[in-house]
């Protein structure tokens, strides 16, 4: 069996797994129950790999799991909490409920419990549901394996405290951790697609289990707008990443890429989700940023962009969110429509981000160059300080030292 075919299939049958155990036994033992699929997961991998897929993988991974579970239950000195479990544990596999549906979203809502803070429930995730091990998480986060270790236990405590039903029955409460889930992945999304810290502009890894974990989400709830607005916006960003570095790893805005290299059959299945969900729907957060980057990649070129449009729709969404990020990129999109000194004047008045926020500054450089003020090297050499991300970094000086070589010129 191919080994990438293998990780796939185990990453898809991980939640599957946890939400059958979860269901027999409660939250109450979520660790055990987790811990337990990850090893039978690992005994999968070392097996399948040798002897082939059994015919019932699911099947096989339950059966491994529960194994897994009664051994740590025996090795377990609380003898009280042992004989109770036991006593459940008992019962034969064919008492388990029978799988009807895959769990992946339930144990996702469960991942994201409001319980836990916004850093565990990314954390939780990717170990749970995207099948990621804690030194993988470290990585993609920068961040010392112990320090991911301690999170993660910490949150399965927290559930396994928290008497959080399984499955989330509907309601409010279901609704509340639906929008935690579409969160948690939107977070995941936008650190791969731009890592605030570290050399690398793009974590390709992060980003496609981010993708993943939305299309299961979009697939369950094939109805819901924020869903697939979520996952459109994945598609239509990720589309463009090809062409974001050049030849030497070099950072690349969107006005000067080739978008010759832009990936089409992501953008295309990201525009028909749009054309798809949005009309007769009220505006929300994801849909309307994913009709801005529809716009943005449907685009021959940057002059070719409908800036009114992304203008107005920016202007729904700051009113949706009032997030000064957006209220950023509602300037830049002003300044295209309005010329760079009106867009300068509107960074006077922007609220909500310190003056030396290191977007903002290169926003303000940005539109200083296209304005030919002088000072425009001296704002993108100070927004290149304030930047944890060196490929930003080293982008912003690159800019600084072109202006500086055409002054000199």
């Amino acid at each position: 069996m191919i080994t990438s075919e293998l990780e796939d299939l185990l990453r898809t049958l991980a939640p599957q797994v946890l939400g059958t155990l979860l269901r027999r036994y409660g939250t109450e033992q979520f660790d055990l129950c987790e811990d337990s699929v990850q090893e039978a997961l690992l005994e999968a991998y070392q097996q399948w790999i040798a002897s082939g897929r059994p015919d019932s993988p699911h099947g096989w991974l339950v059966t491994a799991a529960r194994r897994r579970m009664i051994d740590r239950i025996r090795s377990d000195a609380r003898r009280r909490e042992r004989e109770s479990v036991q006593a459940r544990l008992a019962h034969p596999l064919a008492d388990l409920a029978p799988v009807k549906h895959d769990d992946s979203l339930q144990i996702m809502m469960l991942c994201c419990h409001p319980d836990l803070s916004r850093s565990a429930q990314v954390a939780l995730t990717l170990r749970t549901v995207a099948g990621l091990t804690t030194t993988q998480i470290a990585r993609a986060y920068l961040l010392p394996e112990a320090t991911i270790a301690q999170r993660i236990s910490r949150a399965k405590a927290k559930i396994k405290l928290s008497g959080a039903r399984f499955p989330a029955p509907a309601g409010p409460d279901f609704d509340h951790r639906l929008d935690a889930v579409l969160t948690v992945l939107y977070l995941m999304f936008t650190e791969a697609h731009t890592a605030t810290i570290g050399d690398e502009l793009y974590d390709v890894d992060l980003a496609t289990e981010a993708i993943r974990l939305a299309r299961q989400v979009h697939r369950d709830l094939p109805d819901h707008g924020e869903a697939a607005g979520l996952l459109a916006l994945m598609l239509l960003t990720d589309g463009r990443r090809d062409a974001r570095l050049d030849d030497h790893g070099r950072m690349v805005p969107l006005d000067e890429q080739d978008r010759g290299r832009w990936d089409r059959t992501k953008i295309d299945e990201g525009v028909r989700l749009v054309q798809d969900t949005l009309p007769g729907r009220p505006p929300s957060p994801y849909l309307v940023q994913a009709a801005i980057a529809a716009l943005h990649d449907q685009a021959a070129s940057t002059q070719d962009t409908d800036w009114q449009e992304i203008l107005a729709l920016y202007t729904i969404l700051e009113q949706l969110t009032g997030n000064p990020v957006v209220s950023l990129n509602r300037t830049v999109a002003a300044a295209m429509v309005h010329g760079p000194t009106h867009g300068l004047q509107l960074l006077e008045q922007l609220d909500g981000l310190p003056s030396d926020n290191h977007r903002l500054l290169a926003v303000r450089a940005h539109l200083l160059e296209r304005t030919g003020a002088p000072t425009a090297a001296d704002v993108y050499l100070d927004a290149s300080r304030r930047t944890t991300s060196i490929a930003e970094r080293d982008y912003l000086r690159s800019r600084a030292r072109r202006l500086n070589a055409t002054q000199r010129d």
